[in-house]
């Protein structure tokens, strides 16, 4: 039986449609025929892992402006084709997303080990008009250790975007985690994560 390895990207959400309007006015054109496109890690994760894997690499709807029921729901239909023993990798809004769902719910399977790449917390220094309604309770988050045996957080002290000090402050809530830190990785936006691939494989 291969190893079942279920990967949530990112995305933003915004608190109120005048925030997401102003994003959309301010926010850099990438996707010009002039500009280079540059491949990220995840998007061939599944080659990397090799055949003895299953990789599910869902869309998430409405990544532009997420909120978080519909991603639960979409997250849900997943369940039928999933196993005991799944390996959860969730960046960013997707570790948002993975940290309060499987904080808050009870899964239908068992989960051998949770990644958790760039998680923003609710903290002072986090803008949060740019997590919308997936910012979980701090003191939901230690239940995570009576569900999951296994975390490990990854984070960059590079990361322009989510603060180091989340992951340092995400390990003191869950003291038994794993915390990989490394230096230039910045938001994960790289086209190559070979450290993740090894750790994944080490898990199967």
């Amino acid at each position: 039986m291969k190893q079942q390895v279920f990967y949530i990207h990112g995305g933003e959400s915004f608190a109120n449609q005048v925030d997401f309007l102003d994003r959309l006015k301010t926010k850099g054109i990438w996707d010009l025929p002039s500009t280079q496109k540059l491949g990220k890690w995840n998007e061939h994760l599944p080659s990397d892992l090799g055949d003895n894997f299953e990789v599910f690499l869902p869309q998430m709807p409405n990544r532009q402006n997420a909120r978080y029921e519909e991603w639960k729901l979409w997250f849900e239909r997943y369940f039928e084709y999933l196993q005991d023993g799944v390996i959860l990798v969730g960046c960013s809004l997707g570790g948002m997303f993975l940290l309060r769902y499987c904080s808050e719910e009870t899964l239908p399977f068992s989960i051998k080990a949770l990644f958790l790449m760039a998680t923003p917390l609710p903290l002072p220094d986090l803008d949060a008009r740019d997590c919308g309604d997936f910012l979980c309770s701090l003191d939901q988050v230690p239940k995570l250790v009576e569900k999951i045996a296994t975390v490990v957080i990854l984070h960059s002290k590079d990361d322009f975007l989510v603060p180091y000090t989340h992951a340092i402050e995400l390990q003191a809530l869950l003291p038994t985690a794993n915390l990989i830190t490394f230096e230039d990785k910045n938001h994960f936006l790289v086209p190559e994560l070979p450290e993740l691939v090894t750790l994944i494989k080490s898990m199967s």
